[in-house]
Formats: structure tokens, C-alpha cells, sequence
């Protein structure tokens, strides 16, 4: 099964955030397509090799509901993935999430 599902990536540092948008394959954890949000990691750095870097999260939407999840980084090849428990945990909330009917709108 190919599934990827569009992610929205939150690097916290001390002093701020970085969002950057991507893809989780679901069936390998890999993060890939990564785009930062007003961030060029070619002139600033990764983000996560930053001293003030404290951890970081996905977030995958449907409509106005949201589940968020932890993110592994390897910081040496600019990486972001999900572990396989992780994943797994992941997607029984994300088949929750988009089985669920959308909240009406008044």
C-alpha cells in the first residue's frame, strides 16, 4: 500500500518554531517532501541542529480536527520519521480522525 499523508512538521526551539510542511508514508514512517514555512535550512541551519533545539511534532489534519504525534530527527542526514510503534499508534488515531463526520457548521 503506497498512503502518504500530507503533515504539518513543528520544530520547537526555545525561543520560537519552525513549521515546514510533508508527507508521512505511512507504511515506512519516512518523512519526505519537506518545505519550510519562512525558513531556509541551506542559510540557517536545520532546525534541529540548532543549540536552543528542544523536540519535535507532527500534526495531521482533517478539517478542523488535528492529531498530533511525535517526530523523530536525525539530525546528521536532515531527517524526520515516525518510529514503527509510533506509527502504529498513529494510524488507529488517523483512521479515527478521518472516519469521524465533520463538525456542522452554524
Amino acid at each position: 500500500m503506497d498512503l502518504k499523508l500530507p503533515i504539518t512538521i513543528v520544530d520547537e526551539l526555545s525561543e520560537h518554531e519552525v513549521r515546514s510542511e510533508g508527507e508521512l508514508d505511512l507504511a515506512s514512517g519516512e518523512i519526505r517532501n519537506v518545505r519550510y514555512v519562512d525558513h531556509d535550512p541551506a542559510a540557517q541551519g536545520f532546525p534541529a541542529a540548532q543549540k536552543d533545539y528542544e523536540f519535535t511534532v507532527g500534526i495531521l489534519r482533517n478539517g478542523a480536527r488535528e492529531v498530533e504525534f511525535r517526530v523523530e530527527v536525525d539530525v546528521l542526514n536532515a531527517r524526520y520519521s515516525v518510529t514503527p510503534s509510533e506509527l502504529l499508534e498513529l494510524k488507529g488515531r488517523a483512521a479515527k480522525l478521518f472516519s469521524q463526520r465533520p463538525p456542522s457548521l452554524h
